[in-house]
């Protein structure tokens, strides 16, 4: 499975614009495969765990910390989705020096929780997954979006492989939030059923931060429903 899975994640990284540059970085935690995008280590994606698995919010600041030393890069732009921004953020507030602005989409576990419902309907994938669960979850969530079929082919195989549980904790405090340094771009799924996207964002402004939303878009057919305007901001924002 691993096989195909890698097969596909090589056709879907052919179709990025060139050129584009491969680096492996070994960290403590395993080898990391960087694209100018990381592939967590323990999820799906080509890096491979090492001995030492990452089990806390400190280890993840630790694998960031490594990764950015491999890279001989002093600071960095995060942008994350999903899980990804709240790995962002949590890395924000633990090494303000090395994070030199923030873009968010649809972030969890940051500002709100989740929706009950959108757990439950979740809950038959995380506990068991597969391939048909991962598809059917897909298309509640979406409204049956279209979106590029090697990415739909990508998260079905990826329901098969392997994987470590992904490191979780508490949504950081409004004090911690209210002490963000870096700069913050927020994006929000106008559709998206993970979260109520406005309690996200009146959450957000109320700490100062500028959160706005995208109507159309869910939270899994996030970041490919962003369309021109959205992508020259996130492109503008990180050139400041």
């Amino acid at each position: 499975m691993s096989d195909r899975f890698d097969s596909v994640y090589d056709a879907l990284l052919a179709t990025w614009p060139h050129p584009t540059t491969v680096t492996e970085i070994a960290t403590p935690y395993g080898t990391t495969h960087r694209v100018h995008a990381v592939d967590l280590v323990g999820g799906p994606g080509r890096s491979r765990p090492g001995d030492r698995p990452i089990r806390t919010a400190a280890d993840l600041t630790a694998w960031l910390d490594a990764l950015l030393d491999g890279l001989g890069i002093a600071s960095a732009a995060f942008c994350g989705h999903s899980y990804g921004a709240w790995i962002a953020l949590r890395y924000a507030l633990a090494s303000p020096a090395r994070t030199d602005r923030l873009v968010l989409l649809d972030p969890t576990g940051c500002f709100a929780g989740f929706r009950p419902g959108y757990l439950l309907r979740a809950l038959p994938m995380l506990l068991r997954p597969r391939p048909a669960r991962t598809a059917a979850f897909l298309a509640w969530e979406t409204g049956g979006a279209e979106y590029d079929p090697a990415v739909r082919r990508l998260d079905a195989l990826a329901a098969d492989l392997p994987r470590r549980r992904p490191v979780t904790g508490p949504r950081p405090t409004a004090a911690e939030l209210s002490g963000l340094r870096p700069p913050v771009l927020l994006l929000l799924a106008g559709a998206g059923r993970a979260h109520d996207a406005r309690r996200v964002a009146a959450g957000a402004t109320a700490l100062g931060l500028r959160a706005d939303i995208v109507p159309a878009a869910t939270h899994h057919t996030l970041p490919a429903a962003l369309g021109p305007a959205e992508l020259a901001r996130i492109a503008g924002f990180l050139r400041d």
